[in-house]
């Protein structure tokens, strides 16, 4: 298998969705308590690394195939003001520092719709002259989730730099079938408890997710996000004030809440994979997190550009 470092692994979209890919982790990076906690949960023989990036030494690690992350959102989002470079958030000089370090063949980070801004056109534009420095190329794209079977929008932007020794890279196609509607993806769910009403609230549920939002460590509470969000949601027959712990009881009357699961469903989570922490806790990592069915696709791409690198070097050898 090929192997790889991820950073800010959160509650582990990216690192399953990678892991379905073929890579095997030697080390996920993370800070967050609970969210180093799903991680064991859930895959025991994962070498997480509960520790603040900048601390963290990478040299034991010089040589791996991939460095993946997610960095920070809140430096290209709206909700956390936009302020790029300036925002003491901003882990991607860190995370460039890292490749300088331990020379991956490939590196993955992902990041909101809002870092393909013109605001942050130079931000952009020095981020791919020091990776052309230490000898990559880089390429940025905006995928949408939906593309890959996720029921829901969720643009995110992915950048990809493959080392100059390696094979090039080719992003994936979208799915040929269409994803789920937030009806087929919940309506067991919703239904779990015995609810009445959870048939016909699946056959109205008849379209995608907007994309899922409210994971700020600086947010109150758990909720769907802002007004927009909450009101798209309402059209799905969906309460986004708050997030429930159960599912409706068989007599419920009204617009059902969403549960951790049901969130982490709509990110395209499996049934199996399960959220440590408190409900706002769990909900944040959840919010947070990037597709495991996008990451794999992305990893996939990679993987196979590796391959034939690793191919063509035997075949000289």
């Amino acid at each position: 298998m090929m192997t790889s470092v991820e950073i800010c692994s959160g509650g582990g979209g990216q690192a399953l969705g990678l892991e379905m890919a073929g890579f095997e982790h030697v080390a996920l990076v993370e800070n967050d308590h609970h969210a180093c906690t799903t991680l064991r949960t859930n895959r025991p023989g994962w070498n997480v690394v509960e520790e603040d990036l900048h601390t963290w030494d990478p040299t034991p690690f010089v040589g791996v195939d991939l460095l993946a992350g997610g960095v920070p959102c809140p430096p290209f989002s709206k909700a956390g003001l936009q302020l790029g470079g300036d925002d003491e958030r901003d882990l991607f000089p860190r995370a460039i520092e890292i490749v300088g370090v331990i020379r991956p063949r490939a590196v993955m980070l992902e990041n909101v719709r809002g870092l393909l801004d013109i605001a942050f056109e130079t931000y952009r534009r020095d981020v791919e002259n020091q990776l052309r420095e230490l000898g990559y190329s880089p390429q940025w794209r905006l995928l949408n989730a939906s593309d890959f079977g996720v029921p829901q929008l969720r643009p995110r932007v992915v950048f990809v730099a493959m080392r100059n020794d390696q094979a090039p890279f080719v992003w994936p196609t979208a799915s040929v079938e269409p994803a789920p509607t937030v009806g087929q993806t919940l309506g067991a769910l919703m239904g779990a408890n015995g609810w009445r009403g959870a048939r016909k609230w699946a056959e109205q549920a008849d379209s995608i997710a907007p994309t899922l939002v409210g994971g700020s460590k600086k947010h109150g509470g758990p909720d769907l996000g802002p007004t927009r969000a909450k009101r798209a949601w309402a059209a799905l027959g969906v309460d986004g004030k708050t997030i429930a712990q159960e599912a409706p009881e068989r007599d419920f009357v009204g617009m059902p809440r969403l549960t951790v699961e049901m969130a982490a469903r709509i990110q395209g989570f499996p049934a199996d994979w399960v959220f440590t922490g408190a409900k706002t806790n769990a909900y944040r990592q959840v919010g947070n997190a990037f597709p495991p069915p996008v990451a794999c696709a992305v990893g996939t791409a990679i993987n196979a550009a590796l391959s034939v690198a690793a191919s063509e070097n035997r075949r000289c050898a």
